[in-house]
């Protein structure tokens, strides 16, 4: 082989690409979906240096009244995908389109993702200056009568009708915000849960913290999937070291699994918790827990609903904004 030939097939294998792929679930928002996307595309750098990275995204629900994608689908496909992160890619393939990067694919990739929230009106998150309901639909529909299941799992872009955190069967209707808070019958306002994390889900005025709950409890729980799998697909993951089930635990008391809540899905760190002036927060604890927080099963307390309602408490004592379900995932 003449020395020319080498080098040209030693360029070739150099241009093998790294496929990134996300779906983006109806429980994630816009900021958790890109950060897992930008750790893929940092992941692919270290892993080949220089590959052309192609990342393709899918997206399930995440729809708004009109039947188009809502805030978060759009602004993940054409603000971050095509915009900030398409220099650092080759190709871009997304629901609504596709592009490939016209100059050379940039490898420079920042050390960490910096997501600030526009001026522009949006609401993000909880707004810690009221208690009024936060529903992610704009304009609820108003029917009078829960959407079947069939129709909640159609909307939630699954082939067929499972618990978001754990996959079995059979599911339940979960309202994301409960009537008796002002939620809709919207097929935007349902997921889909076993009768156990349905029991477990915050009853909360607030349909963004109910979507991180079960983001949250999926990742909590995600080795409780493959429980039920053939036997041949148990020894794959076996191999794979990923686990079936999850560890037994001693059960922990109320308030210990609140404050595992709190540190796990709010960012809470123990300094917030010794240094929290417990006279007010306790007081705007259960002004919020009146106020914005239901009952479910006739369960008094849920370890959830609780965890949201000292998180608001200690952001509305403290003034603290920043501190927002979105940016703790």
């Amino acid at each position: 082989m003449t020395k020319k030939a080498r080098q040209q097939t030693r360029k070739k294998k150099a241009q093998k690409g790294v496929a990134i792929y996300h779906d983006m679930k109806v429980y994630e928002n816009f900021e958790r979906t890109a950060l897992r996307i930008f750790e893929c595309v940092k992941q692919a750098e270290k892993d080949s240096p220089g590959a052309p990275r192609l990342l393709y995204i899918d997206i399930q629900g995440h729809k708004n009244e009109t039947g188009g994608y809502d805030h978060d689908a759009f602004e993940l496909m054409q603000d971050f995908a095509l915009g900030f992160l398409g220099d650092y890619l080759t190709e871009i393939r997304t629901p609504l389109y596709g592009a490939r990067n016209p100059r050379k694919q940039r490898n420079d990739i920042p050390d960490a993702l910096q997501i600030h929230h526009p001026d522009d009106g949006s609401k993000y998150g909880y707004d810690t200056g009221s208690l009024a309901i936060q529903p992610r639909e704009n304009q609820p529909a108003n029917r009078k009568t829960a959407p079947t299941v069939r129709a909640i799992s159609e909307y939630l872009g699954m082939d067929e009708a499972a618990c978001l955190v754990c996959w079995r069967r059979p599911v339940e209707r979960a309202h994301v915000v409960p009537t008796s808070l002002g939620g809709s019958m919207d097929v935007r306002n349902f997921a889909l849960l076993c009768r156990d994390h349905h029991a477990e889900a915050p009853d909360v005025a607030d349909a963004e913290s109910f979507w991180a709950w079960v983001d949250y409890a999926e990742l909590r729980d995600s080795p409780d999937k493959w429980a039920d799998t053939p036997a041949e697909v148990k020894e794959f993951l076996r191999k794979n070291n990923i686990r079936i089930r999850k560890e037994t635990r001693e059960p922990l008391s109320f308030f210990s699994a609140v404050k595992e809540e709190l540190k796990s899905l709010y960012g809470w760190t123990d300094s917030d918790l010794s240094s929290a002036a417990w006279p007010d927060l306790m007081d705007e604890f259960h002004r919020v827990l009146d106020t914005a927080t239901g009952r479910h099963f006739s369960i008094d307390k849920k370890a959830s609903t609780y965890a949201w309602a000292y998180d608001i408490a200690l952001r509305r004592v403290t003034g603290d904004a920043r501190r927002v379900v979105r940016d703790a995932l």
